[in-house]
């Protein structure tokens, strides 16, 4: 490993906190509706638990509500049980070969909790980029101590993967205050 090798890998795992956070924060509900809410829910196809996704087309009816429309007929009661059971808080009903799937409005009490998950999603975000930072510097002082890289190299590349953290914990800041305005919008 080399000293662009330790700098190049923290980028790439930072990067990958950054995709984690944008997915979990995805899941958080806001007060309109949006298809994310269901993209983790399971559904029993032929034996296999099956992403939703791939057995229903899932679309927006409106602002409040989303359509689920099964591939197969004889999956419209299996898919909305398992809409259901996801414990989402989403009460569908089926109407005919579509599933309609309201959003009920956040209360005020809601929004709240769920900036606290917004909050704390971002807080182990800043925690494993630090953690990635922090092994970053572990082996760069291997290098340093393997008489791999210079002090110079070594000091330099550390201030470089502080400048990256600070660059992501700051993305990580922003996606929080993005989040939280969507959540608290009435």
């Amino acid at each position: 490993m080399t000293v662009v090798d330790a700098k190049k890998t923290a980028d790439q795992k930072m990067q990958k906190s950054i995709e984690t956070l944008k997915a979990d924060l995805a899941k958080v509900r806001t007060g309109r509706a949006h298809t994310g809410i269901l993209d983790h829910v399971m559904v029993e196809y032929y034996g296999n638990p099956t992403n939703l996704t791939q057995v229903a087309n899932v679309t927006l009816v409106d602002a409040r509500t989303i359509g689920v429309q099964p591939f197969e007929k004889k999956m419209v009661a299996v898919v909305e049980k398992a809409i259901r059971d996801a414990d989402l808080g989403l009460n569908p009903s089926t109407q005919g070969e579509m599933i309609r799937v309201p959003t009920p409005p956040l209360t005020e009490e809601r929004r709240k909790e769920m900036v606290k998950l917004v909050k704390s999603e971002a807080e182990d975000a800043k925690i494993a980029i630090r953690n990635i930072r922090r092994d970053a510097n572990e082996s760069l002082k291997k290098l340093l101590k393997e008489k791999a890289c210079s002090e110079d190299d070594e000091r330099r590349a550390q201030d470089e993967i502080q400048k990256l953290t600070d660059k992501f914990v700051l993305e990580v800041d922003k996606m929080v205050v993005e989040k939280e305005k969507e959540v608290l919008t009435v």
